[in-house]
């Protein structure tokens, strides 16, 4: 479902976008055949984020599922009711775990928009190319939705252990080296590095 090419330009902060570049490079075909460049080593100060940024790319290439069980269904991308229950459950446990509800929520709603950003992008790709549509669909309930709620609570973790990382000036460059890392683990094409770029900003304290 993913596009064939790597060449793209983050909507995040210029820090984001160069270190994505310097970790993708020009490398090739994201298919599982494509030979892999060498990774560009990752640095000590962002490994503490990387397992985050990591969480964040799952995150979204789960949203090729979501978009294959709803893709031709009356199932809009856009489901109000269950973003607000998210981010209501994702409050109640972030007070738990002793973090700022509405930072944390932040954090997901973004989340929720790049899933959002990576569906409308594939909805585009199947209806400009038919021979690319999915040929089954996911179960959204049973399948679907688990998967993503496992990821909310490790993220819930990750940002707990990372808590003090995301509070120093140097949060921004650390998470754009960790994005860039994630992306290449992950091999994520335009259209997910894009949902990468939407993902990030409430990430950092200063950015908020």
């Amino acid at each position: 479902m993913r596009s064939p090419s790597l060449r793209s330009a983050l909507t995040v902060p210029a820090a984001a976008a160069v270190a994505v570049s310097l970790t993708l490079g020009a490398a090739g075909p994201a298919t599982a055949e494509a030979q892999r460049p060498a990774p560009a080593r990752q640095t000590a100060a962002a490994h503490g984020l990387t397992p985050m940024t990591g969480l964040f790319a799952q995150r979204l290439l789960l949203a090729d599922k979501v978009a294959a069980a709803k893709y031709g269904t009356a199932t809009p991308i856009d489901d109000p009711v269950r973003e607000a229950q998210i981010l209501d459950d994702v409050r109640a446990r972030a007070a738990g775990l002793g973090l700022d509800p509405e930072a944390v929520a932040a954090v997901f709603r973004d989340q929720i928009e790049a899933n959002k950003l990576v569906q409308r992008g594939l909805y585009a790709r199947w209806d400009a190319h038919p021979g690319e549509r999915p040929t089954e669909r996911p179960d959204l309930a049973k399948e679907v939705r688990p998967a993503l709620d496992r990821i909310t609570t490790r993220l819930l973790a990750a940002l707990q252990e990372t808590e003090r990382a995301r509070a120093v000036p140097s949060c921004g460059p650390r998470l754009a080296t960790a994005a860039g890392w994630s992306a290449y683990s992950h091999r994520l094409d335009a259209l997910h590095l894009k949902g990468l770029g939407r993902a990030l900003p409430p990430v950092c304290a200063e950015a908020r």
